[in-house]
C-alpha cells in the first residue's frame, strides 16, 4: 500500500509509548497482515466502510520515553511476544517524536506540536488523520473562565497541562480529538473552536472495564426499581496508570467521574438516608498484577419491603486490552462523524466514556446504545447528503 491512498485511517496519539497506546499500536501492526486477531473486538469493525479496511490503519505520536515502540511493548508486557514480535518492523516503522519541553509556553508548544502534525499528514497525504490522548492522568485545572485563545495563553502556564497543546494543535489543524484519559481538555474555549473548525470532539475517560459494568448493573437495578443502597468499589492495578493515580491529585479526577457516574445514572444519590454517601470507589497500586487489573465491587440494594440484597462482582481484566478497541473505535467514529459534517463534542459517545462532553449525554446502558444507533443512522444520512451536495455542485 502507499503512503498516498484516500483510505488510510491516521491515529495521532499524545502517550505513544504507554501501555494502552503501545497495545494499540501492536494492534495496527498485526492488522496490516491480518486484521481478524482484532476485528472482532472492535464495535466498529462492521460500520464506516467509506474509512477503509482496517489494514490501512496507520499510528504515529509523541512520547519522551527512551527507545522504540517494541521496547515499550516489550517493557509493558502487555502482549505475548509470540503475537508482536513477527510484526516488530511495522512497530518500529511508526514515526514516534519528542514532545515540545514541559518549560515552553503554551503558544511555543501549539506550534511545534502543529509543525509536527504537518509532517505526519505530509507523510499520507489524503489520510484521515485523528489525535487521541493517551496521556497519563494529571491533576485538574479550571480553566473554563478563558473567553478566547489570548485569555487562554495568558492564564496557561508551562507545562499547566501537557494534553491542552495537543488538542489546540489538532483543532487548528482540523483533527478530530478523541480525549480517553480523564484530563478536562475540553475546556468552552476548545469546543468553540472546534466547531469553527468542523471538528467532532469525543471525551473525557475511556470506560473500559469496572466503570463499563457498573453502568450495565446499575441500568438493571434502575429498571427493576431496585434501591441501591451501598456500591463500594476497589480496584488494583500494577501498571504505570495505577503508579500515576497514587497520587491524589492526578486521581482526583479519575474517581470523581467513576463515582459520580452512578448517582447521574439513578437520579438519586447513593447512600442518601445516611449522614454520608455509600458510594466509594478506591484504587490501589498493586505492582504484581501489571496491566492484569482486578476490581471487586459490592451492591447492595432493596427490593419489596425494603428488605436488603446484594450482589458481589469480580472482574479480572487486562487494562490495555480492554482500552485499546475502544480507542480505535472512537478514532473510527469521529473520522466518520467528520466526513458526515458533524462538529464539536459529541455526548452520544457516551458509551465508551465515563465523563461524555456535551449536553443531554446518554446516561443509562439501553439509552447508550440507542444514542449510538442514531448516531450511526446520522453518520449516513450526513455523508449522504454531503455527497449529494458536492455532485450537484459538479
Amino acid at each position: 500500500m502507499t503512503k498516498n491512498e484516500s483510505d488510510t485511517l491516521l491515529l495521532l496519539v499524545a502517550g505513544a509509548k504507554g501501555a494502552v497506546a503501545s497495545t494499540l499500536a501492536a494492534a495496527v501492526a498485526v492488522m496490516q497482515h491480518d486484521p481478524e486477531p482484532v476485528l472482532p473486538s472492535l464495535t466498529t469493525g462492521h460500520l464506516f466502510s467509506f474509512l477503509g479496511p482496517l489494514q490501512a490503519t496507520r499510528l504515529a505520536g509523541w512520547d519522551n520515553a527512551d527507545g522504540s515502540l517494541t521496547d515499550a511493548v516489550q517493557r509493558h508486557g502487555v502482549i505475548p511476544e509470540s503475537v508482536w514480535k513477527p510484526h516488530a518492523q511495522q512497530l518500529d516503522g511508526m514515526t514516534v517524536l519528542r514532545p515540545p519541553a514541559p518549560s515552553a509556553d503554551l503558544p511555543t508548544q501549539v506550534e511545534q506540536l502543529g509543525r509536527d502534525i504537518i509532517n505526519f499528514k505530509s507523510q499520507y497525504s489524503r489520510a484521515r488523520a485523528v489525535f487521541v490522548n493517551l496521556l497519563p492522568a494529571a491533576a485538574h485545572r479550571n480553566l473554563t473562565g478563558c473567553r478566547n485563545l489570548s485569555q487562554l495563553y495568558a492564564q496557561a502556564a508551562a507545562g499547566f497541562i501537557p494534553d491542552l497543546a495537543y488538542a489546540l494543535a489538532a483543532v487548528a489543524a482540523g483533527l478530530p480529538v478523541v480525549n480517553f484519559t480523564p484530563n478536562t481538555v475540553e475546556i468552552p474555549v476548545l469546543l468553540d473552536e472546534a466547531v469553527k473548525q468542523g471538528v467532532p470532539v469525543a471525551g473525557r475517560d475511556g470506560k473500559t472495564g469496572q466503570t463499563y459494568f457498573k453502568v450495565v448493573l446499575a441500568s438493571a437495578l434502575k429498571a427493576r426499581h431496585l434501591k441501591i443502597d451501598g456500591w463500594y468499589s476497589l480496584n488494583i492495578l500494577g501498571n504505570a496508570d495505577g503508579a500515576n493515580l497514587m497520587d491524589p491529585d492526578r486521581a482526583a479526577e479519575k474517581l470523581s467521574n467513576k463515582t459520580n457516574l452512578l448517582d447521574e445514572i439513578l437520579g438519586y444519590t447513593v447512600g442518601e438516608n445516611y449522614a454520608a454517601p455509600s458510594h466509594k470507589v478506591h484504587i490501589d497500586y498493586y505492582p504484581p498484577r501489571g496491566d492484569a487489573k482486578e476490581a471487586w465491587d459490592v451492591i447492595d440494594f432493596k427490593g419489596m419491603f425494603g428488605l436488603p440484597m446484594s450482589i458481589r462482582l469480580n472482574l479480572q481484566g487486562r487494562d490495555s486490552i480492554l482500552a485499546a478497541p475502544l480507542v480505535l473505535d472512537l478514532a473510527r467514529w469521529t473520522a466518520a462523524l467528520q466526513t458526515a459534517g458533524r462538529c464539536g463534542p459529541v455526548p452520544e459517545l457516551g458509551f465508551y466514556l465515563k465523563k461524555p462532553v456535551g449536553e443531554s449525554a446518554p446516561l443509562t446502558f439501553q439509552d447508550q446504545l440507542t444514542s449510538l444507533a442514531r448516531l450511526e443512522r446520522e453518520c449516513i444520512e450526513g455523508i449522504g447528503q454531503r455527497a449529494g451536495s458536492k455532485g450537484q455542485s459538479a
